[in-house]
């Protein structure tokens, strides 16, 4: 039996355990067999379908790890940003700025690039609470530009978000380039 001969059975043999089925004897297994555990069966899945591709490929695995470059966003792209009327959190304006380009090869943009533009242009700080926990929080100027703090209730009980509204978005997805010059340089 050849390489790809094996690898084929190996595959034909997943094939039938992701189904539920004894490949063995045809039969299928019991319901409560491991192999009907969702978990378990699209694992099998996966692995079919990785072996499916190294049987296409002539027995060669074609997986290879692809480096992510820099974050990288056109004009035109942030064009179709997504303003909010109501304040939203800066993770909620990053996911927006990665939903209008293509993150597959790349870094994605994060709230730490804004965040940390954003207390180097003097428009947030970082105070320390009593538990000596570091939160970062709106400076006048911040708060002139639409910067605010507003108060949650989670399963840990009440918390602080700082919550930017669409006068804050705008200045944000306007700096764009200058946030990704900034995180560049440190």
């Amino acid at each position: 039996m050849t390489e790809l001969e094996t690898i084929a059975r190996a595959k034909m043999y997943i094939d039938k355990l992701s189904n539920g089925i004894n490949p063995l004897d045809d039969t299928p297994v019991a319901e409560n067999d491991v192999v009907n555990n969702v978990r378990i069966s699209r694992c099998l899945f996966f692995v079919s379908d990785t072996l499916r591709k190294v049987l296409e490929n002539g027995g060669v695995s074609t997986y290879q790890r692809v480096r992510k470059t820099e974050f990288n966003i056109t004009a035109e792209e942030l064009e179709k940003f997504e303003f909010s009327d109501k304040p939203i959190p800066v993770s909620e304006i990053a996911k927006r700025v990665n939903a209008v380009t293509d993150t597959a090869c790349r870094k994605k943009f994060s709230h730490r690039m804004v965040t940390t533009w954003l207390i180097e242009i003097g428009m947030l700080n970082e105070i320390e609470d009593a538990a000596g926990k570091k939160n970062k929080r709106p400076t006048a100027e911040g708060n002139e530009l639409g910067i605010s703090v507003e108060e949650r209730m989670g399963q840990n009980g009440p918390y602080q978000v700082v919550i930017y509204n669409k006068s804050a978005q705008k200045f944000i997805v306007d700096n764009v380039f200058a946030i990704l010059e900034h995180y560049k340089r440190v």
